[in-house]
Formats: C-alpha cells, structure tokens, sequence
C-alpha cells in the first residue's frame, strides 16, 4: 500500500479536547511590564493606576509571588482592557538599584501602587493571592468621592473623620475632574463627597467651589480659594487639611511611616493625656512647620510603645516625654517643660540635622557651648540604638537587613 501522502487528522470532537486540554494546562500569561530607567516615568505618568512588584530574583518570596501576581493581572485585564486604565508592572531590584533607591524599596517583594505617576504611600500589605491582590485593584477603580442627593447628608457626617465637599454645577467638566484626580490620591487619609446642579446650588453662589470640614462638631469649615483646575494647588491644599501636622504611630502604621525615609520626632505620652498632645501640636505647627518634609512629627501611646521609651532609660511614668529616632540612634529632648521656650524644639530638631545630637553623646558638649576654661567631657558612651529601624520582618518579605545577615 502506498503511504498516505498526508497524516490523518483527528475528528473535530477530539481536537476540541486537545484544545481545551492545552489551554488548562498552559493558560495564557498576562505580560507583566518590566521597568527600568528608561520607560519607568512614560509608564507610570500614563497609568491611571499601576501596582507595581519590586523584586529580587535570589529572593525566594519574589519567586513565589511571581505566578500569582502574573494571574491577578490576567483577572484585572479582564475587567479593565483599556491597557491605561490598569497596569501590572515589576521592578528587578538588583539590575535597577537606582529605581529601588528612588522608592526606598527595604524589602522583597514589595508592591507599590501608583497614580498617575503618583506613588502612594502606603503600599499593599494584604495576602498574597490571586483573589486579593484582584479585589484590592477593583477598590483602588472604585469611585472615590461619594455622590450626595441631598445636602442633608452633608449635615449628618461623620465629625470624627477629614471630610472635603465639592459643590460643582456639573459633573462633566474640568473642575470635578481635577477634584477626582485629587480624592483618587487621599481617599485614605479623608472622605471625599460631591453634588452637583440644583442639588449644589445652595452652596454656589459664587461658583463652584471645595469645602474642608475638619474633625470636631463645632470646628470651623475651611474654603478653598484657589484654582479649581489647577491640580498642584488643589493637591497641596488637600493633602494640607487631610494629612495631619501630628500623626499616631501605632503597630498598624509604624513599618509603613519608616519606609518614608524621614527620622521621627516623637512625643511620647499617655492616652488620656491630651493637654501635652495639645502643646506638642501647637509647638510642632508654631517652630516646625519649615521642616516638614524633613522629619516625621509623630505622638505614640507610652503604655504600648513601652520598648522604645526603654531603650531611652524612661517608663511610663515618665511620660510625656520627647525623642528623635533618626533610625541609627535615638535622642531626648531633655525637659518637657522646656517645650513652650521658643526656638527649643526647633533647635532640637536642626541639632539632629546638623550632627551636633550624635557629636555631643560621644564627646559632650560642643566646644562652643562650654564656658571659657570648662574641658570638654569625653563620653565614651554611644546614643542609644533605634527602636524603629530593625522592624520585625514579614513572613512572606525578606528585608534588606535579612539579606546581608543570610548572604
């Protein structure tokens, strides 16, 4: 017999099986955007919102999050094709040095997410599957302003919490748009709401317009008075009333305000003693408000931060009590009360700037500080250590401080 010139071909039922077969077993993969220097800012800028995996490949948990973080893309792609509206992007750390430079990157893997360019400030620290990281992304699309019916609402909010109000004519236009963008940035740190036409007009008499309500029932409304497209105003002007001068350091927050990169100038009191928080905040606005951006002003409950005030030689009943935690080591205001002198806390704060804190526990005081024919003491002892830097580190995380102990 003469050999069948071509090879028999299966049934349409079986080829269908083989089909399916191969699509289970070699599903298709997400192509995940690499990052470097030279496509970072064009990406991200364009993106309206972008998580990003910043990774190791020696690091086994980087290893382990890959296929995971590869398969949630495929689900968001899914529900947001436009390839701008959802990026899923990554970030090899050891090829990129300067990019994890950039965004302080201390552990692996680490997921940032980012607006517009934007990164956010706290990064994603939920479980590492494929249904979490999928439902995180979806609330990160979610509307973040809340769209009022009746200014009744706006009567009835929550005081204890940031709210800013927008009062605009219509939705479709340049001023709600920049609002938008805004609230998609501090949705965490305040409560964004809206109301727009005849609902709004009451509060629109000159135009549309963005209203603070701060924390507190009889608290003051503040008005914005800039620009209403002007995005960096409004931004600036927002993140002003929703990120306070003075914020708590808990166990929640505390890794999240460290990966900030910005030494801690923290008072240390109990609870209900609000008098000294009172007094620290006015200070810290009155003497500091030129250093912001420099330092992180920090308050932290004595009873539960009872660790770092040891690491101080104090207790509780010592509280309230002031330090600096420049992450290396840590340093005592020397006299609460000593905290309404003007220029004292201020000065605390540049003496860190300026080395002088870290000089004067190992030499004593700076020879322009000592009286003619007084010796400088010599103090062979050291400021304490950090109490912040060496965060426990996640399960599912290797911190840069693990790598070069398992190295």
């Amino acid at each position: 017999m003469r050999p069948a010139i071509f090879p028999l071909l299966p049934d349409p039922g079986c080829l269908l099986l083989l089909l399916l077969v191969s699509w289970l077993f070699n599903p298709t993969r997400s192509e995940i955007t690499s990052l470097d220097s030279g496509n970072i800012d064009d990406i991200l800028n364009n993106a309206d919102v972008a998580l990003v995996n910043f990774y190791a490949d020696w690091c086994r948990f980087s290893q382990m999050l890959h296929p995971i973080f590869e398969e949630a893309s495929n689900v968001i792609k899914e529900e947001y094709p436009d390839k701008n509206q959802v990026v899923f992007a990554r970030v090899d750390c050891d090829q990129h040095s300067d990019i994890a430079q950039r965004y302080r990157i201390s552990k692996y893997p680490t997921l940032k997410l980012f607006r517009n360019g934007m990164m956010m400030k706290r990064e994603y620290r939920g479980q590492r599957s494929v249904t979490a990281i999928a439902d995180y992304i979806r609330q990160q699309k979610s509307d973040p302003v809340r769209e009022v019916q009746d200014l009744e609402e706006i009567n009835s909010l929550d005081r204890s919490r940031r709210n800013i109000v927008g009062y605009f004519e219509q939705k479709d236009s340049d001023n709600y748009r920049t609002f938008e963008r805004v609230a998609n940035i501090l949705h965490d740190d305040c409560v964004f709401l809206s109301a727009f036409g005849a609902i709004s007009k009451a509060e629109r008499f000159s135009g549309d317009n963005i209203i603070y309500k701060p924390p507190g029932e009889n608290a003051p409304d503040m008005v914005y008075l800039g620009s209403l497209t002007n995005f960096d105003l409004i931004y600036a002007w927002t993140q002003d009333k929703c990120v306070p001068l003075v914020r708590e350091i808990t166990f929640e927050n505390g890794e999240e305000l460290t990966e900030e990169g910005l030494p801690f100038l923290i008072l240390f009191h109990m609870k209900d003693d609000l008098d000294s928080l009172e007094k620290f905040q006015q200070e810290v606005a009155r003497q500091l408000i030129s250093e912001k951006g420099t330092i992180n002003f920090l308050h932290a409950d004595c009873d539960k931060f009872r660790h770092p005030l040891l690491h101080i030689q104090k207790t509780p009943a010592d509280c309230p009590v002031i330090a600096i935690d420049s992450f290396r080591h840590m340093y005592v205001f020397p006299d609460f009360s000593d905290l309404s002198v003007p220029g004292k806390l201020k000065q605390f704060v540049l003496d860190l700037h300026s080395g002088k804190l870290h000089r004067e526990f190992h030499h004593g005081p700076d020879p322009t500080d000592v009286a003619p024919g007084q010796p400088i003491q010599d103090l062979a002892s050291s400021p304490p250590e950090s109490s912040f830097q060496k965060l426990a580190p996640s399960e599912h995380r290797y911190t840069l401080l693990r790598e070069k102990d398992e190295l």
